[in-house]
Formats: C-alpha cells, sequence, structure tokens
C-alpha cells in the first residue's frame, strides 16, 4: 500500500503541545479554588438591574435602599451598562439637583467589562484587577445577566470552600 507523500511543509511535522501537558500543582487550597473552581460555583446573586432610561435619583435610591454599590444596566434582558457608587461621587455628587432627573444612560459605564459563569475565579478577579473595576457582571453564554462577581463574594466563598481568609 502507497503511503501518502509529505508535502515538507510544518503541519507534517506537527507535535501537540499539550500531549505531554502535566496539570498544575497548587501551593494551597485557595490556590486551587482560584484556578479550578468556576464563577457559577459562587454566589452571584443577588443583584439589581435597572433599564437604561431610570432617573439618576431613582437609581441612587433604589441602591441606598438595597445596599448595594451597583446597578446593572439592561435593555431587552441584555447588558448594556454598569452604574456604580463611583459614577455617583465622580459624575453625579455635585451636580445632583441639575441631573436627578436625567436618565442612568447619561453616566452609566457603557461596554462594560464581564466574565462567563465558565471562566475561574482567578479570571475574574484578574478582570477586577487589570480593568479596576470592584463589580463585574457575570453573563450566561448567551448574552443574558447572570448575576455579578465581586472581590468580597469571592473571598466568601473562597472562606467557606477553603476555610482560609
Amino acid at each position: 500500500m502507497n503511503e501518502p507523500k509529505k508535502s515538507g511543509l510544518p503541519e507534517d511535522n506537527f507535535q501537540d503541545p499539550l500531549e505531554d501537558y502535566e496539570p498544575p500543582e497548587y501551593a494551597d487550597p485557595v490556590e486551587r479554588a482560584l484556578g479550578e473552581e468556576r464563577v457559577a460555583s459562587m454566589r452571584i446573586t443577588p443583584y439589581a438591574s435597572v433599564g437604561p432610561d431610570t432617573p439618576i435619583g431613582d437609581a441612587i435610591r433604589q441602591m441606598a435602599d438595597m445596599h448595594h454599590a451597583c446597578l446593572l444596566v439592561s435593555e431587552n434582558d441584555r447588558l448594556v451598562g454598569i452604574f456604580t457608587d463611583r459614577e455617583i461621587v465622580d459624575q453625579v455628587a455635585l451636580e445632583y439637583d441639575d441631573v436627578v432627573e436625567r436618565p442612568i444612560r447619561d453616566v452609566m459605564t457603557t461596554d462594560p467589562v464581564y466574565v462567563h459563569g465558565e471562566d475561574t475565579l482567578a479570571a475574574a478577579m484578574c478582570v477586577m484587577a487589570v480593568s479596576g473595576f470592584r463589580h463585574v457582571p457575570v453573563l450566561s453564554e448567551d448574552g443574558r445577566i447572570d448575576g455579578i462577581v465581586s472581590p468580597q463574594r469571592v473571598s466568601e466563598y473562597l472562606h467557606g470552600k477553603t476555610g482560609v481568609l
């Protein structure tokens, strides 16, 4: 039987780099949990959301009543922004009387950074650290809002999972 001729192209000599993959070794249970546990395995609810036309004053009252530091802004079950205590301090506080009735879309962060439920806790923490956000929305694979992740929630989860922290 004739063997196929090799073309001499690089793919003829391809070797799978994961062929000899060694799983990571972790120094402690926290490191293992960060590297292996998924965002969906922790508490990502409750969260609060409002529409982009919600008046800024109403949004602030809702945040205060619920003791939440942020609101997800959604339209047709899709994330369109996030409104946090930072926007209140940076964009609203000094001009409150002038902006209280304006829609939240005027001051929200648009196109917020997000994670998926299947991302690792380490990936979520990395997104928070790199982007500088304390609250990161969690979206399903089809783009719907599943919840929100924060350093406090990650810490609570790690404490319950590992007994550390």
